[in-house]
This record gives structure tokens, C-alpha cells and sequence, in this order.
């Protein structure tokens, strides 16, 4: 993008170099056997988490790297440059690690970052329901307290990490009468009696990504399971989705940045009519067009990713990066697979993968519509 970028130190280029070379190493090959796997492997995910890349952001006491939001910036980036699909191990350190980190009991962090850090512990985070969608205040799973336990019943879709997670924390209405007062954050461990795992559901894109239904019959976990204060999981998801929203959004950004490079290789190389496809005004208004935004978006994400390392990036701000970063992705890649022609619907060429895999961004994290009800809301 040739944009002096300044937000990043010295320490976070070099976890670039380290991430860029893990992923060239041992994601790139891979790619296509996940892909029809339908999830990565776990000797992946024990030398990501031996090379440092999961838990960047967690202390180092817990077996974690100590660094902050820029570190995992970085990661997302790093991602999207390698052309990389089914980003579990992203979610899993950046979006649901924090929920441990920051609301878990000194006991809960000992006991489980290690192993998130490690790779031995996938995680998962059961939100939405069949029915709900975005709506978490709406939530129909249970947890009923009985002495020292909780008792959960319900059911959960949509769930990445779904097939492979070993620790779901899962939201629930301990009183169902309270609204958003009634919600609370449940850890569950997988082996429970009376969990089960559905069905890998069937993606447009991001087929490495295991995305299951869950379902909770009468599974008993100890109340230490809880993460932080009955009835406050709802005021822990507004805390932390400002992050997930904005992780989404460093995402659009770097692959919006990255299919343009490849869509300005392809048109300068490809010939129709005795010229090349770039000699064609209108393929360049095109790419000038998606060279303006994409920059935009930089600039954009650059600016409150300084303001998320300081921890200061609002919900209503979050939501802007995302709807912005996200809608002009999916409009500029609809673009750049048109300049593609018939290749820009074979899978083997990156815009093809990331018009598959780059839709469902628009949707997950909260939808566009939920965007703009919240920046609305604002005005």
C-alpha cells in the first residue's frame, strides 16, 4: 500500500517475521488438506502455540506471550497475507482468551490459559442460538443452580471451533426473568456427560473452519466454572466485542489490501482484444477506485488500532471499523473477481477464496444492520 505506517514498534515487526514464516512454513502447504478435513489438524495448533502464537496478549505468567492488541493485530494481518482460511486460532487467542484472562478467578487462569497458550486447550464460544442470530439478550440456554453446580439445557449453532474445542464458554440465562441482568458465562469442558457435538455445518467459505451445532442436556459443571459474577455476562460480552468486531476489521482491511495486489498482477499480465486487461480505462477506474478505499480503510484501522492498544476503543467505534472495513471488502472483491473473468470464480486464484471465505464478515461478530443500529444510536 506504500502507507508509512507508524503504529507498530520494533518488537511487533519482529513477531511479523515470526508469524509470516510459521505460516509460509506450515499453514500454506496445508491449506488444502484442511480444506477438505473440514478443520486443522492439532499437531498445528501445539507448534503454534510452541513458536508463541497463541495467547499473545495473555500475561506471561500464565504461559502467555505479554504483548498487546498490536501483536495480534499482526497476526490477523500476517493471516490474510498467506491467503490462509479458517482462522480458529485467531478467535481462539484474541476473542475468547480475553473473556479467562480478564473475568477468570486466579484458580481459572492457572488452570486453564497454560494449556490455551500451548495449543493443548482449543476454545470455543457458544453465543448463538437456532433463532436468535444476533440477539444475546435473547438466549434460551439455561443454567440452573443446584447446590454447588450449575445444570445447563439448551442448544447453540454457528459455533466455530465448534468440533474441535476442548473448553466452550457458553452463555446462559442463570434467571430467566432478568433480561440482560440474567446472563451469565458458563466455561464448560467438552468431556462433560450430556454434551454433544452436532453436525459440521455446510459453508459457503471458510471450510477449514469447523463450525458445529452444540448441545447442552443436563450437563452439570461446579459453579467455579462461572466466569466472574452471576448475572453479569452480558455487561463481559459488551466488553469484549469492541475487540471481536475490531479483529474482524483488521482482517478486511489486510485482505483487501492483499487481492488488490493480486488483482493488479493478474490485469497487467492478462491479455483480451491484443492488450492487456490493465489497458482498459475502465479496469483502471476500477483498481483506482479500490486503491482510494483501500487506503481509507488503512488509514481508518491504523488510527484506532493505536486507540485499542490504549484500550480506549468504544463499541460505537468498533462498530464503525468493522461496518466500513467489512461492506467495502465485499464490494471492492466483487469487483476484483468481475476483472478476473472466468478465473475469478476458480478457487485456485486468492480473490475467488476470499469472495467465499470474506462474505460470512458482513454477518458474524454481529451483522452490518446490528453495525448501524449501534453507531445510530449515537448520532
Amino acid at each position: 500500500m506504500h502507507i508509512a505506517r507508524t503504529v507498530y514498534r520494533e518488537d511487533h515487526e519482529i513477531f511479523r517475521t515470526t508469524v509470516r514464516r510459521f505460516f509460509e512454513r506450515e499453514c500454506v502447504p496445508r491449506q488444502p488438506l484442511w480444506d477438505k478435513a473440514g478443520q486443522w489438524d492439532r499437531e498445528t495448533w501445539l507448534k503454534a502455540g510452541r513458536e508463541g502464537l497463541l495467547g499473545v496478549t495473555i500475561p506471561e505468567e500464565y504461559g502467555g506471550g505479554g504483548g498487546d492488541f498490536g501483536h495480534s493485530a499482526i497476526y490477523n494481518e500476517e493471516f490474510a497475507r498467506a491467503g490462509l482460511s479458517g482462522n480458529g486460532m485467531g478467535m481462539h487467542s484474541d476473542i475468547i482468551a480475553p473473556y479467562i484472562s480478564r473475568n477468570g478467578s486466579e484458580e481459572q487462569k492457572q488452570k486453564w490459559l497454560p494449556g490455551i497458550c500451548s495449543g493443548e486447550i482449543i476454545l470455543a464460544i457458544a453465543m448463538t442460538e437456532p433463532g436468535t442470530g444476533s440477539d444475546l439478550k435473547a438466549v434460551r440456554t439455561t443454567a440452573v443452580r443446584d447446590g454447588d453446580e450449575y445444570v445447563i439445557n439448551g442448544s447453540k449453532t454457528f459455533i466455530s471451533n465448534g468440533l474441535s474445542a476442548d473448553l466452550i464458554i457458553v452463555v446462559c440465562k442463570t434467571d430467566p426473568d432478568a433480561g440482560a441482568k440474567g446472563i451469565s458465562l458458563i466455561a464448560v469442558e467438552a468431556n462433560r456427560a450430556g454434551f454433544q457435538r452436532g453436525r459440521k455445518l455446510d459453508k459457503v467459505g471458510q471450510h477449514a473452519q469447523d463450525t458445529a451445532e452444540l448441545f447442552f442436556d443436563n450437563v452439570r459443571v461446579p459453579v467455579g466454572n462461572r466466569l466472574g459474577e452471576e448475572g453479569k455476562g452480558f455487561a463481559y460480552l459488551m466488553g469484549e466485542l469492541p475487540q471481536e468486531r475490531f479483529s474482524i476489521a483488521v482482517s478486511a482491511a489486510a485482505r483487501l489490501e492483499v487481492c488488490l495486489e493480486h488483482t493488479l498482477d493478474y490485469v497487467k499480465a492478462r491479455k483480451a482484444f491484443g492488450q492487456s486487461v490493465w489497458d482498459f480505462q475502465n479496469s483502471k477506474f476500477k483498481l483506482a477506485d479500490i486503491k482510494a478505499q483501500a487506503t481509507a480503510v488503512r488509514l481508518m484501522i491504523d488510527h484506532y488500532l493505536d486507540e485499542h492498544m490504549r484500550r480506549r476503543l468504544t463499541l460505537e467505534e468498533s462498530a464503525i471499523c468493522k461496518l466500513f472495513a467489512t461492506e467495502t471488502l465485499g464490494k471492492a472483491l466483487d469487483e476484483m473477481v468481475q476483472l478476473h473473468g472466468g478465473y475469478g470464480y476458480m478457487m485456485e486464484y486468492p480473490v475467488a477464496r476470499a469472495f467465499a471465505d470474506m462474505r460470512v464478515t458482513r454477518i458474524y461478530g454481529g451483522t452490518s444492520e446490528v453495525m448501524r443500529e449501534m453507531i445510530a444510536r449515537k448520532l
